[in-house]
């Protein structure tokens, strides 16, 4: 079995794990219910993301697979069929996503033992971004042009699926419901006794006061624009480390799409904006002010549009969306680190830096020029 090591912590790599990493026996148990080309060897590599357990499975016959492990506090297989049905809308479009296996008895996935898990074929590609922290910039406005292209052509092929929303009680998904209500405290009080272990988590937090006060200002400019939203399904997490690359070089492109796990129903522009906030400020630099990549959100923009054309209230949307895209995973994320992995670091990075700090980022003079500058990107984007 390959070494396991360590994770993606909140403030980087740890060597800690909160989820037990995939075991040669365990990968041959489940595996063995999959209808596989021959039986699974071991396991030759671990992944280092939070929130599940994955690993590369070596097969008898030298091919391998993808395989993902989660808690059934986090999603059983009811829940990764929901993702599943949308992966296989896209593949059936032309978009470059995972192959999915189904148990033998034609299960999405398979629940055993308190688990879900799921089975991926293996990607052609690299992944270029394998070692770098999750929301981190595109190394270079090249590898953001083809990533845009490729999340224009994702909203493109999303159009024709209308499966509904996802139920409220999935934690960890990027979601809208708070936002897109008329009234933004009446939206949190239906929504959080929904999250398991979110209501006592909060017990700990002023959240009455401090969510009005940071989020209020911009929830009054977007409210106007609720009516105009056109309800679509998105990835929910865009980002270069949930992408397959062509290469290794500056020239990559994007050739395959991972990790639909945040996934919902909710509109291209807020998927947009998802997209915008994960990839084009730089959170998690130290000691600085959240530096932009405004090269990259450029080129970023320009290749989105080669596929998908947003129409002037789509334009408006993004960046009334963006300092208020994050809201519901954070929340979700109170819940996990303090109800769940118990992580006091986690609790704080979600409340304090990931609920609070980014919406008052956003209204900061950096934030306001940001999203004045994105604003103005939108709405002189050429038409494709």
């Amino acid at each position: 079995m390959a070494e396991a090591s360590g994770q993606f912590g909140v403030n980087g790599p740890e060597s800690r794990r909160d989820w037990p990493a995939l075991s040669d026996a365990e990968a041959r148990d489940v595996l063995s219910r999959f209808p596989l080309p021959s039986p699974a060897r071991q396991v030759i590599w671990h992944g280092r993301r939070p929130f599940s357990s994955t690993g590369v499975v070596l097969l008898e016959d030298s091919s391998r697979v993808f395989l993902k492990r989660h808690d059934h506090c986090l999603r059983d297989a009811t829940a990764l069929a929901e993702e599943h049905r949308f992966i296989t809308h896209l593949a059936e479009q032309g978009v470059p996503v995972g192959k999915t296996w189904h148990t033998k008895s034609g299960e999405a996935a398979l629940d055993l033992n308190g688990s879900a898990y799921e089975v991926f074929s293996i990607m052609p590609g690299h992944d270029l971004y394998e070692t770098v922290q999750s929301w981190e910039p595109f190394h270079n406005a090249r590898h953001a042009f083809s990533a845009g292209q490729r999340l224009g052509q994702l909203h493109q092929a999303s159009r024709s699926f209308d499966a509904p929303a996802r139920p409220a009680r999935r934690p960890l998904l990027s979601t809208f419901e708070i936002i897109t209500s008329a009234d933004l405290m009446t939206g949190l009080e239906r929504w959080i006794p929904h999250q398991a272990g979110l209501t006592e988590a909060l017990t700990h937090h002023r959240w009455r006061a401090d969510l009005p006060q940071a989020l209020l200002p911009f929830h009054e400019k977007l409210k106007p624009h609720l009516g105009t939203i056109q309800p679509r399904w998105g990835h929910g997490d865009w980002h270069p480390s949930n992408l397959f690359w062509t290469g290794t070089d500056p020239e990559a492109q994007v050739c395959g799409i991972l990790d639909f796990g945040m996934s919902d129903r909710t509109c291209a522009a807020y998927d947009l904006a998802v997209a915008i906030e994960r990839t084009a400020i730089a959170w998690l630099e130290p000691e600085s002010d959240c530096p932009v990549s405004l090269d990259r959100l450029e080129a970023f923009l320009s290749g989105y549009q080669t596929h998908y054309a947003l129409s002037a209230e789509e334009s408006r949307l993004v960046p009334l969306f963006l300092p208020l895209v994050h809201v519901e995973y954070a929340l979700s994320e109170v819940a996990y680190y303090e109800t769940l992995v118990h992580d006091r670091a986690g609790v704080k990075a979600a409340y304090t830096d990931y609920l609070l700090g980014h919406a008052h980022w956003f209204s900061s003079p950096t934030g306001q020029q940001f999203l004045h500058k994105l604003t103005h990107l939108l709405q002189t984007a050429p038409c494709p």
